[in-house]
């Protein structure tokens, strides 16, 4: 069973939503579509459900030719953030719909809808109405209909961002365990790094319609094929900082210069574009080698257990994320270190040089 995109783009007036994209997923596999907001996720999901018709390009279901057929016609459910819910019926009668629909047995609609009630956490509200639920126990019925339709095809489009904390966790480590039991091919779409690579599987990462890079979540964290893509998948947003190689020295766009050892000494002579993460930062020097950056601190973010602080150095503007409370004002000169196995090396034409040393021994 696999699901074929060859070509695929879609074009509204001037304005290109998807460029052509080719992608094959497999049977039993996780599919995470990992990009900002109006990156072009929903629209390559109703692609691939039928709701819309791509521009250019055909789709392909366990072989054959889907492009044009309708979405009552394929082996698809989906689930958007926004649920739907049918406001006069009862939550057992939602669940069972799509098995009514399919003119299942009554016997078999029970036994299907009680299962994936219980997995929901919803047995003791069967017989409610939606409007008499929490949102998200809204949202879980919504998530229970699409599992027991036991579709191909599931296609999830951000359907844990209107739960609460715990039970938004709980979720994301149970989905991909349901679906994979029942072979479907699963397809979720996010904004959050964290999120894909909780959920594992395999990552295509969005940006401005295009698809940037597709493979192993782990592999596509570690090493984008690009700058764009390790923006994408960094939460916050990657530090990126300009650096020009000369003989065995490297210059910063901050006017900093230091040896270039290890991997940076076998970069030939020329400009670059180094990235690192936000957590890659350290306010104490983390070895010998540490590179360290004097900047001022122009925005400070006290979560609890970590502390982001937005940085200004030498016109470029970075955010450090820092374990624990750092109560740090703004305004306040500070200085940050950077291991160099963290830094990625990025030509000019974005595309990757050089993995970070860390992600060429993972």
């Amino acid at each position: 069973m696999t699901l074929e995109l060859r070509g695929v783009s879609k074009v509204v007036g001037s304005q290109i939503h998807i460029h052509p994209t080719t992608l094959t997923l497999a049977k039993g596999t996780m599919n995470v579509l990992l990009g900002p907001t109006l990156s072009g996720k929903t629209t390559l999901m109703r692609l691939i459900a039928g709701l819309d018709q791509p521009s250019s390009g055909r789709i392909f279901w366990q072989g054959q030719d889907v492009t044009g057929q309708r979405v009552q016609d394929r082996a698809v459910a989906m689930v958007y953030q926004q649920f739907i819910n049918y406001p006069s019926m009862t939550v057992f009668d939602n669940i069972a719909s799509p098995l009514r629909l399919m003119r299942r047995s009554r016997q078999e609609i029970d036994t299907r809808v009680r299962k994936a009630a219980d997995l929901m956490r919803l047995g003791p509200y069967l017989q409610r109405k939606p409007l008499e639920l929490s949102g998200g126990q809204q949202q879980r019925c919504a998530l229970a209909r699409a599992l027991v339709k036991d579709a191909g095809l599931v296609l999830l489009d951000e359907p844990l961002a209107n739960l609460d904390y715990k039970l938004r966790e709980e979720l994301r480590a149970e989905i991909p365990r349901i679906f994979e039991e029942a072979g479907s091919i699963f397809v979720y779409a996010t904004t959050e790094p964290e999120e894909a690579l909780l959920l594992g599987g395999h990552t295509a990462t969005l940006w401005e319609g295009r698809v940037t890079q597709f493979g192993p979540t782990a592999e596509v964290y570690r090493r984008p094929v690009d700058a764009t893509t390790a923006r994408v998948f960094s939460d916050p947003p990657m530090n990126f900082l300009p650096v020009a190689k000369r003989m065995a020295q490297i210059g910063f766009g901050t006017g900093q210069t230091v040896p270039a050892l290890g991997r940076l000494a076998g970069l030939p002579d020329g400009t670059y574009r180094t990235g690192f993460r936000a957590n890659h930062l350290r306010l104490e020097r983390p070895g010998p080698e540490a590179m360290e950056f004097r900047a001022t601190v122009t925005g400070s973010e006290i979560t609890g257990s970590e502390t982001f602080l937005h940085l200004s150095l030498g016109g470029e503007r970075w955010v450090g994320l820092f374990p624990g409370v750092r109560p740090i004002e703004v305004g306040q000169p500070v200085t940050v270190w950077l291991d160099p196995a963290h830094v990625y090396v990025f030509g000019q034409d974005g595309a990757l040089v050089a993995p970070a040393a860390y992600a060429m021994a993972a």
